[in-house]
Order: structure tokens, then C-alpha cells, then sequence
């Protein structure tokens, strides 16, 4: 996986895909794998926006009960399935419980009703699944002192127990969507990060191709395609107005959702659902507020989500540290036991999702995006062969890259070949049992590789994970960790020669766990910049630059401003 952008400019395409995110990553897999021939540009890195900004969550559909939304039910569990069997190295089932209190709406026997209608509407969730650890349980409960061990200053006062349902959680959401990308190069797509459409080619009404300009030269080129989907979420109207001169009509309302990672494990084993104030308009069972998620994360606590309507441009995403100071007395007056303090956040996650009707906003309801949006262009903006996908969760992109390239096949007026992507596993997820490649891993390995180390590597490479350590057989100390993390200096070579990492951001941030470790110190950074300035010839000036932007996005916590 290499940025070549002179085979880029030397093809004709039948489809370019704008947007290296979770979604665009998807199209380019499914376009890729049913027999197109596929480009895929990102005007930044791939992965680096909302598709890495998020609670890491899988969803199975379970809160779509409450909106009686069967069909969402059925979409939710058919995708969480999806990914678990596809890329069994980055999503595993994660547990969650609600504690219960009560004999009424709170209490165990409504969410029994309504656990065993959930488990009976996704009868066959676990379908393709082996591996008995990565197959989804029926919903369960716990007694009143279980859930006090679990969650420790829980409140007592009339509780009866929790409710347990299974969703999954992603390991590494950057990696998840290059596992894609690597997936689509393997059967042939051509991609390249830093490289930005500017310009729509439209000859006789339809798409023949785009300008791009390459981010890190500003040169500008060509390239020729048949069709185009824009997979760029919160900016494709922009993009829209900007590259075609057609804006949407009437443009989607986004949500800022955010997040945020606590430094310690507040949990663990389970994730936590507690009631915020903030209730869901939509829901036609109420059962009080809307629920906040804590759930264990790589030795941390992922805590969110939040939502708010956003309607400044896309590249503001951010948030105040007054806002997060609210967010956290919200924590804290829901489970006192946290007492979480502002030093406690060592990450904020903060992207745009798909928003519902603005109207409910300020009667402490609010009307949530409901679905994906896919857009036919042709409809609205009179150009043959374009299409826009607006992602709500990163759950559903696959199926929803599916549903897309159906589109594609059928302005392209070519004989659609079947999906795989359902059941062929991404790059990485050739093996059946995490416990047996972690196993085999050991086995082979010498003593410098630690199980922390192991561990690591089996789930951010999966199957793949001897391209990684065939670094340090000319160079023993690549296999050597960087500082007190679980990364190793193999990693960052792999990254650049195989993993197209074109700045110091991409490997600590996006290809490695370096970012979100809660040891990184400039040591490690500094480290890790130099070896990047020998694979890519930096002078000093170029990698104090680097070093400088890394630090700046670790010391604001990511997206504080």
C-alpha cells in the first residue's frame, strides 16, 4: 500500500471514491471486491475525522426497541454480526449493563419484555460466527449485590439488579477503516491519502473524472472515472457547493457528537448505561433519559455520548473546556462514585453525525439522525453518475457501501456482481480464534516481545502481524518497545513502507496505539519523529514541525480549543 499517484493519473476508473473515512473505505472494499476498478483520495489521512472520534461502539439495534424500529433493529444486528465475522482482530462483543430499579418502567420485567422481543427480533445474530467467545449471548440479569461489585458507589436506593445485552466494541477505529483500504488495494483499487477533489469533471451532464490537488506539493492533476461517490460525511455539501457549484437543496442537520477517554478504568469487564436528563423524542416507550455509556477501553474508560447541533463549517469541530467541565459535572451528578476531575481526560473524541428535527431542541428532548443518507445526485444537481453517502454510524458502513455500489452498478448500466463483503474477512482477520493467534504469537517470538506487546500486535494487525515483525530481523532493536508503551519501533517502519503514514500524526495517532496510550511523553514522540525523518529524509526543520503538531494535538486533548 504505497502513495503512487502516477498510476492514479494513468487510469480510467470506473468509480473514485472521495473520503477516506469508516464509509469510503467500505465503498472502496465493496467496489473493489465485486469487480470495479476503484481510486480512493482523502484530502487528509485516512481515518482521521469522525471515523476515529467516536465511543468505539458497535451497535446492535437494542435501543431501537424503544422506537418500536424494527427494521433499524434488524439493520444494526445484521452489520454488528458483519464485523464481528469480518474482522475478528477489531471488534469483540462487549457486555453492558443497565442497572435496574423498581418494579416499573426501571425495573427488570419491562426490560425483560423488551430484552426478549430484542433477542427474538435478532434471532440470528451469531450466524457465521465460530468462535464461541465472539458470538452475542442472549440478554441476562444480575442481582442488586453483583451490579454493586461491578460498579462500585453505584446507588442503592431501590436497586433491584441490571439488565446485560452484548454490543461490540472496535479495538482501533483508524485501523478498522485501513484494514478496509488494504483490503480494496489488495484486489486492485488505487488510493491515496493528502490528495483533495477540487473540481467535479462533468462533460455532457455526467461525471468523466476530478481535479485533485496533492496536499503535501499543492500540484494539481487528473484523474479520469466513470462515476464518483462522495463519502465525506459532515463536509459533502460543502464539497458539493465548492467542487460542482450544486450545494444540496436543503442541507442535513449534523450533530456534534463527543466523547471522551478517562486516563484510569472506572469499569471493568462491563460497560455502564446510567439515564442522562436529555430524553429521545422519538422513543414511543419511555423509559426517563437517554443513556450515558462508560465502557473499559484498553486499560482506560470511554465515557459519551453527547449531541448538540452543530451548523458552523465542518473544520470547527470542536469544544470549549467550559463545555467539558459541564459534561463532566453531568458524569459526576449521574455516578458521584467517579469523581472525575478535568486532569482525568486524556482524550476528546468530537465528529458530525447525521442530526433529526431541529425543533426539539430546548424542551430536553431531541430528535436523532435515524438512517444513513444515500443521494443520487442526478435527482438534484442534474449530474449523471454522482453519488453521495452521508454515514450516521460507523456500525452500518459496510452495508450501507453495499447498498451504494448497487447504485453505482446501476448508473454504470453494468451486470451487478454479487456482495462478498457480508462474509469475506478484511485484511488481518485470516484466523478463527484470537486465543489461538495470540498463542501462536508467543510461541514464535522471543522473549523481547512482551504479552503486552503480543497482545497489541494480534489486534491491531490481526493474521498480518509478521509483516510487522519482519522489521527486526536485520534490526533487533526495532522490536524493542518505544518508552513504557505497548508499540515497538517495527511498527512505525511498517507504517510508512506499507501503510502509507506520511506525517508524524499518522503513525502516533493513527496507525499505532502511541496516541492514545496515557504514558506518551515528548521522549517517545521524539523517538518515534526520528526514526520517521530516516525512512523519509526529513531535515530538522521538517521534523521539528512534526514533532510541534503532535504535541500541540496531545496537549489540547485532541479537539479542545
Amino acid at each position: 500500500m504505497q502513495r503512487r499517484l502516477d498510476r492514479i493519473r494513468s487510469k480510467n476508473f470506473d468509480l473514485l471514491v472521495v473520503g477516506g473515512g469508516i464509509y469510503g473505505a467500505c465503498a472502496a472494499w465493496e467496489a473493489a471486491s465485486r469487480g470495479l476498478s476503484v481510486a480512493l483520495v482523502e484530502k487528509a489521512d485516512f481515518g482521521h475525522a469522525s471515523s476515529a472520534n467516536h465511543l468505539k461502539m458497535v451497535h446492535g439495534g437494542i435501543r431501537y426497541i424503544q422506537h418500536v424500529d424494527i427494521p433499524r433493529i434488524r439493520e444494526s444486528c445484521r452489520e454488528r454480526s458483519a464485523l464481528l465475522r469480518i474482522a475478528p482482530h477489531l471488534v469483540e462483543p462487549l457486555p453492558i449493563i443497565i442497572p435496574t430499579y423498581g418494579h416499573g418502567m426501571k425495573g427488570k420485567e419491562i426490560l425483560g419484555v423488551g430484552m426478549a422481543l430484542f433477542d427474538l427480533v435478532t434471532f440470528d445474530r451469531n450466524r457465521g460466527i465460530n468462535d464461541p467467545s465472539r458470538k452475542i449471548p442472549r440478554g441476562s440479569f444480575l442481582s442488586a449485590a453483583e451490579v454493586a461489585k461491578i460498579v462500585p458507589g453505584i446507588s442503592k436506593e431501590g436497586l433491584t439488579g441490571a439488565a446485560v445485552f452484548h454490543d461490540g466494541q472496535i479495538y482501533n477505529p483508524p485501523r478498522l477503516a485501513l484494514s478496509f483500504i488494504r483490503s480494496a488495494v489488495e484486489a486492485g483499487a488505487e488510493v491515496a491519502n493528502y490528495a483533495e477533489l477540487k473540481k467535479v469533471i462533468v462533460e455532457g451532464g455526467s461525471v468523466v473524472g476530478a481535479e485533485i490537488v496533492d496536499s503535501l506539493n499543492t500540484q494539481s492533476f487528473r484523474i479520469n472515472c466513470k462515476s464518483m461517490l462522495l463519502t465525506t460525511g459532515g463536509w459533502t455539501q460543502q464539497l458539493l457547493k465548492n467542487a460542482t457549484g450544486l450545494p444540496l437543496k436543503r442541507g442535513p442537520a449534523y450533530s456534534r457528537d463527543l466523547a471522551f477517554v478517562v486516563n484510569r478504568p472506572l469499569v471493568k469487564k462491563y460497560g455502564f448505561a446510567c439515564p442522562l436528563k436529555t430524553k429521545d423524542a422519538d422513543a414511543k416507550i419511555d423509559r426517563g433519559g437517554r443513556h450515558l455509556f462508560v465502557a473499559p477501553w484498553r486499560g482506560q474508560t470511554l465515557v459519551g455520548v453527547w449531541h448538540g447541533i452543530f451548523n458552523k463549517t465542518p473544520d470547527e469541530v470542536a469544544t470549549s473546556e467550559e463545555e467539558l467541565r459541564g459534561y463532566l459535572a453531568e458524569v459526576n451528578a449521574a455516578q458521584p462514585s467517579f469523581n472525575l476531575s478535568f486532569d482525568d481526560i486524556s482524550m476528546v473524541l468530537t465528529g458530525l453525525t447525521l442530526f433529526g428535527e431541529e425543533n426539539h431542541q430546548g424542551d430536553g428532548k431531541m430528535s436523532f439522525g435515524k438512517r444513513s443518507m444515500l443521494i443520487d445526485n442526478a435527482k438534484e444537481q442534474r449530474i449523471q453518475n454522482l453519488v453521495s453517502l452521508i454515514g450516521v454510524r460507523a456500525t452500518t458502513a459496510r452495508g450501507m457501501a453495499e447498498q451504494a455500489i448497487d447504485l453505482i452498478f446501476r448508473k454504470l448500466d453494468q451486470q451487478k456482481h454479487l456482495s462478498v463483503s457480508c462474509y469475506t474477512r478484511i485484511f488481518g482477520g485470516n484466523f478463527d480464534s484470537i486465543d489461538q493467534l495470540l498463542s501462536t504469537l508467543r510461541t514464535t517470538q522471543n522473549s523481547s516481545i512482551t504479552e503486552e506487546i503480543c497482545y497489541a500486535l494480534a489486534r491491531n494487525y490481526g493474521s498480518e502481524y509478521q509483516r510487522v515483525l519482519n522489521y527486526g530481523e536485520t534490526d533487533k532493536s526495532l522490536l524493542q518497545p518505544i518508552g513504557l508503551s505497548s508499540v515497538i519501533g517495527a511498527e512505525v517502519v511498517h507504517a510508512i513502507r506499507e501503510e502509507m503514514a506520511m506525517t508524524l500524526s499518522d503513525v502516533v495517532f493513527r496507525r499505532t496505539d502511541l496516541g492514545t496510550n496515557r504514558v506518551i511523553n515528548a521522549k517517545q514522540i521524539a523517538w518515534c519523529g526520528k526514526l520517521m525523518a530516516q525512512e523519509l529524509g526529513w531535515d530538522e526543520k521538517r521534523l521539528s514541525e512534526e514533532i510541534a503538531l503532535v504535541e500541540a494535538h496531545i496537549n489540547r486533548r485532541g479537539y479542545i480549543y
